[in-house]
């Protein structure tokens, strides 16, 4: 059992029961992305025991045990395991605890998704997972969650199954945005009134595209880069930009290569000072100019000045500026870098004052 505590958020590789902290309340799914969807399943096992014990007698409440509210996904992502190739996340783990934290989650179970898991029948992964091993008193799960060997277990099956153990679970339905819908040239229509499926798979979409925007929107806050600043090639400060070279995690999703308008949090290592925020343009691609040969992503803080290595960053995505293009020169790309300041600055300021 592995213990990555993260400031109220404990995580646990659940490989055995020693340190789980239960009986629990449990939100089942792979929840990469922690998306608008995402926080609808969590939200019934947040407080679970003042729920659960609203019809209870005062008495029968004094005895009862806390529940804890429990985060419960796979690691690796099952189509990761499956497939046998590296799959991307919207949310590395370190993004995840930090997105299931600011919800009120208390735990989070990693379930080593190997042959034995996979090969669970429904009614065993109730049993050995839910029941004897988490302890589990409530379960909220989407309207199109499966599981068990070969994904035979529907929804509707977990809760007949769950009833046999007087577990109650909440299957929330689909959740929907309305206004844009995908479209062969861009993932978003103009359509008002199309409702479309939040889904991880439709916020990689608009992702590809560079459609930062309903990104944002479908996950409910800006999508972001978490990472500590490395050492570059120092090319930014020899043409008056200077960039701080951001280390991402391996499994992070990287969305169209180009520049971004972007705010910028500078993190504490202690969590009671506050990040401070700072405005800036990034950049993510090879860096064609200058012939690079690697995908990187460098972001330039307007007004800034200092040593930021080491640090460890949050940049928040903003709005897609243009896509990576090589220039003739390194004063070409200088000039296109200081219209791309211009037109940043006019987007972040606008959107302050909205």
């Amino acid at each position: 059992m592995l213990n990555l505590s993260k400031n109220g958020c404990s995580v646990w590789v659940a490989s055995s029961n020693v340190g789980l902290l239960t009986p629990t309340a449990v939100a089942l799914g792979k929840f990469d992305g922690v998306h608008l969807g995402h926080q609808r399943v969590i939200q019934p096992v947040l407080h679970a025991d003042s729920q659960l014990s609203v019809a209870s007698s005062p008495q029968s409440k004094e005895n009862q045990e806390y529940i804890y509210s429990t985060v419960v996904t796979f690691d690796p992502h099952p189509q990761e395991f499956f497939t046998g190739q590296p799959r991307t996340l919207l949310t590395p783990l370190d993004e995840k605890v930090q997105q299931l934290r600011s919800l009120g989650v208390e735990q989070l179970v990693l379930l080593p998704f190997d042959k034995e898991l996979s090969a669970l029948t429904p009614e065993e992964f109730v049993q050995k997972i839910l029941v004897q091993q988490l302890q589990c008193q409530q379960i909220s799960i989407g309207q199109d969650f499966c599981f068990g060997e070969k994904r035979s277990g529907t929804a509707k099956d977990l809760q007949l199954i769950a009833a046999k153990h007087n577990i109650p679970v909440t299957i929330v339905p689909l959740q929907t945005y309305t206004g844009n819908s995908p479209t062969e040239s861009s993932c978003v229509s103009t359509n008002p009134t199309q409702d479309v499926r939040i889904s991880t798979s439709l916020i990689r979409q608009t992702l590809e595209q560079g459609d930062i925007e309903n990104a944002n929107l479908l996950l409910g806050r800006p999508y972001t880069l978490l990472g500590v600043v490395v050492q570059g090639q120092q090319l930014g400060r020899t043409i008056g930009f200077p960039t701080a070279n951001l280390q991402l995690p391996k499994e992070k999703f990287l969305p169209h290569q180009g520049v971004y308008a972007v705010r910028v949090f500078i993190l504490s290592e202690t969590s009671d000072v506050a990040p401070s925020e700072n405005l800036g343009v990034m950049n993510i691609g090879n860096r064609p100019t200058v012939n690079g040969t690697y995908s990187s992503a460098e972001v330039h803080l307007f007004d800034w000045s200092g040593d930021l290595y080491g640090k460890k960053l949050a940049v928040e995505l903003v709005k897609f500026l243009r896509s990576e293009q090589k220039f003739a020169s390194l004063e070409a790309l200088k000039t296109q870098i200081q219209l791309d300041c211009v037109v940043a600055k006019e987007v972040l300021s606008a959107e302050w004052e909205q």
